[in-house]
């Protein structure tokens, strides 16, 4: 990992805590300043056009966040209730979007639980679809899926199925595609390959790519078109868009060829992790490690403590890491799990082995309840 002087070095709570980097301000001082909201900014609409290429797509729009790119884009998707959404039962669009699936959309949501625990299938989603016109029912009409999720990749043989079964019963494909940069980084699948199985994407640049602000959502233009018209509605027109459009460019191509070297990093840490005694609630794929803490005994709440007296930010079970990670910042993390590992064994041969959930923290919820944030 290069070592980079950034307040984030320190931080594993998500990757969302990148911050710009010099080249990046840099090019937001000669972003151009046309207003967006009239389509009048080159700089954003060069970005809209490059991530749009890059999927495979003809259309795109810059947007502030994965939330409003995923909703805008579900809410396209969507005519008159009743209607339904399917998706995993952990997903962001469902779990952390607060509750913008029912106030926008007046949608129904299916949530489905992958049987094998990790990503959902054909089989999972097919057995959850609702067809027909029964009245009672609110018909399945978009499909999203979320890849990666919680740093896990989802087979590109098990979209092309889940997108030939929407096919055939006309149901739309949306991927919440906020980090498939990760993804594509580690399979070498490219963006645009995805890109074949669904309607619409959303990409966000400001988590691991390390952009200030911002996300492209990507589909053809007449759905682009009434995402954008959504985009207003929520108040999400950017006048100057072109300075937050300049840093995201820089991002994509500065960063997003670094992944595959945080994934790497990560790995090594998910292995060190484990030859301590810890597991992992899911596999280790790309940038994110969920520790197993109730397994371990390990109280979250002496974890945060560990970390914070060494000077580093830990949520708890979930640990990220990203390309301004530093170094020092993994050895330390390294040094608090051992010591509070060593806290819970001292704690157990005492027999006050509990473990309480700090006050409003996300820290003790086990995966099932957590998903990464946007």
């Amino acid at each position: 990992m290069t070592e980079y002087k950034s307040i984030a070095a320190t931080d594993f709570k998500s990757d969302t805590v990148t911050t710009p980097t010099p080249s990046m301000l840099q090019a937001m001082l000669t972003a151009t300043h046309g207003d967006d909201v009239y389509k009048e900014d080159k700089t954003t609409n060069d970005l809209q056009v490059r991530v749009a290429e890059m999927c495979g797509k003809p259309a795109g729009l810059f947007v502030v966040s994965g939330t409003m790119g995923n909703q805008i884009c579900l809410r396209a998707h969507l005519h008159q209730p009743p209607h339904s959404i399917l998706c995993d039962y952990r997903a962001h669009v469902y779990t952390h979007e607060a509750g913008g699936l029912a106030t926008l959309s007046q949608a129904m949501v299916t949530p489905v639980h992958p049987r094998n625990k990790i990503y959902l299938t054909a089989e999972d989603i097919e057995d959850y679809l609702i067809l027909g016109d029964d009245i009672h029912t609110a018909p399945t009409r978009v499909i999203s899926l979320e890849n990666t999720l919680g740093g896990t990749i989802m087979p590109i043989e098990e979209i092309a199925k889940i997108s030939t079964l929407a096919r055939q019963h006309g149901i739309k494909m949306h991927l919440d595609g906020a980090r498939l940069w990760n993804a594509a980084a580690e399979t070498g699948i490219s963006l645009s390959e995805y890109g074949k199985y669904f309607d619409t994407m959303s990409l966000c640049i400001s988590k691991g790519l390390g952009a200030p602000v911002g996300t492209v959502i990507v589909g053809e233009p007449d759905v682009i078109q009434t995402a954008n018209w959504f985009r207003k509605q929520a108040g999400g027109g950017i006048r100057q868009a072109g300075l937050l459009a300049a840093a995201a460019d820089v991002a994509i191509t500065e960063t997003f060829p670094k992944l595959k070297i945080t994934h790497e990093v990560t790995k090594k840490l998910a292995s060190e992790l484990e030859e301590m005694g810890l597991t992992f609630q899911i596999p280790v794929q790309t940038n994110f490690i969920f520790l197993d803490l109730m397994k371990a005994g390990i109280d979250p709440a002496v974890l945060i403590e560990e970390g914070n007296k060494l000077g580093i930010t830990i949520a708890g079970a979930r640990i990220a890491i990203h390309y301004q990670t530093s170094t020092a910042a993994i050895e330390k993390l390294k040094l608090a799990v051992k010591k509070s590992l060593e806290i819970a064994k001292q704690r157990h041969a005492n027999g006050t082995n509990g473990v309480k959930k700090p006050e409003g923290s996300l820290a003790y919820a086990v995966y099932d309840k957590i998903v990464v944030d946007h």
